[in-house]
């Protein structure tokens, strides 16, 4: 598997992983009806939504390959 190979399987796990967490947030605020839960999972859902909006981006950028 050669370097692209790797990188996009890496953004793609990150975009996964950041869809879990969410889809994980909005389980815990619907299914409970205390509210300790419904804020831990409303700071999930809004970590996991930051973290496709951002690493992603950041990673390609740090794989970019450099202007000739």
């Amino acid at each position: 598997m050669n370097d692209d190979a790797k990188h996009w399987s890496i953004i793609v796990g990150a975009r996964l992983a950041a869809t879990a967490g969410a889809v994980l947030g909005l389980i815990l605020i619907a299914r409970t009806d205390a509210v300790v839960p419904k804020i831990i999972g409303t700071a999930l859902v809004l970590s996991a939504l930051f973290m496709m909006a951002v690493v992603p981006r950041a990673l390609a950028r740090r794989w970019r390959t450099p202007p000739e």
